[in-house]
């Protein structure tokens, strides 16, 4: 058993281009279709903010709030939600720390999401809830987007 769990694509863009269509469309991608990102808001410095709220199909809102721990532009992103902005911790059984790279590779991005959890409990939890299908089907979205080339 693991307290981490990952997704990895190739998406054939740039880091630079994959990084702007994560950091500034989020509302278009950050959410497995059907259900939907109505609010993306970050801050993207060390300490910023790193808000979600996502909808599902019926209309339920599910807010996510949370901090940047570290942002490498166009590199690498690291949050989690045991905070909030200025540091405040904030309880939660699903709390982890989520990492984003961006990596070159040939003509294109490897672009790798990962969750790690305090422990291995959470992170049962977390595969059982569909981590890998929903983080898998958000980085498919991602990648429609920045092949796109917009």
């Amino acid at each position: 058993m693991t307290t981490e769990l990952s997704i990895t694509r190739f998406i054939a863009a740039p880091p630079e281009t994959v990084w702007q269509v994560y950091v500034e469309r989020g509302t278009e991608w950050f959410t497995p279709r059907p259900w939907t990102t109505p609010e993306v808001d970050f801050d993207l410095r060390p300490g910023g903010r790193a808000n979600v709220t996502m909808a599902s199909p019926e209309g339920e809102r599910h807010s996510y709030q949370g901090v940047f721990l570290e942002v490498v532009p166009k590199r690498k992103l690291v949050s989690t939600g045991a905070m909030t902005e200025g540091w405040v911790p904030q309880p939660g059984e699903m709390n982890f720390v989520r990492i984003d790279t961006f990596e070159p590779e040939g003509d294109g991005t490897r672009y790798t999401a990962t969750a790690r959890h305090w422990d291995e409990k959470a992170a049962a939890t977390h595969r059982e809830m569909g981590f890998e299908q929903g983080w898998a089907a958000a980085a498919d979205q991602l990648a429609e987007l920045a092949e796109a080339g917009q």
